[in-house]
């Protein structure tokens, strides 16, 4: 008998319609999506001065800058077709092979607001600028990671 887990990963894979689109065109949700990639590539291009990856071991430094590396145009990338879908340009749908680097986008700012609430660390701080400001995407980030995942039947 398949598990919940079976089906949720059918689903998955062109089972329905996705949801998470008609939040991004139709509800807004490019905003708080278009905002966490330009802060994740942000994150990315100044990985080296992130208080975790001073206190990584030195061998996996080069290793996530790397990888940091190799997904900056990727968010580019995923950017642009935003940009192309709110210009009808491409269809909403064309997004869904990008989920990855949006949830990732949104995870990524969501953690570094937490980390600059809790730690008070300089580099989140200037990597967020106004935190106040950036504390008001806590909610439309929960919001735009449960709709984006989405499916009807």
């Amino acid at each position: 008998m398949p598990t919940k887990r079976f089906n949720e990963k059918k689903r998955w894979h062109g089972m329905g319609i996705w949801m998470g689109g008609i939040f991004l065109k139709n509800e807004g949700g490019y905003k708080i999506v278009l905002n966490s990639l330009v802060h994740y590539k942000k994150r990315l291009q100044t990985i080296h001065a992130s208080p975790e990856l001073k206190e990584a071991a030195a061998m996996f430094a080069p290793v996530l800058q790397s990888q940091a590396q190799k997904r900056i145009p990727m968010i580019d990338e995923t950017k642009q077709k935003i940009e192309q879908m709110l210009q009808n340009s491409i269809s909403v749908q064309s997004l869904e092979q990008d989920l990855e680097i949006i949830e990732k986008a949104l995870e990524c700012r969501q953690a570094d607001i937490e980390k600059a609430q809790d730690t008070g660390k300089e580099y989140f701080m200037k990597l967020l600028g106004d935190l106040q400001e950036a504390t008001k995407d806590l909610e439309p980030i929960k919001n735009a990671l449960v709709k984006i995942k989405q499916y009807s039947d």
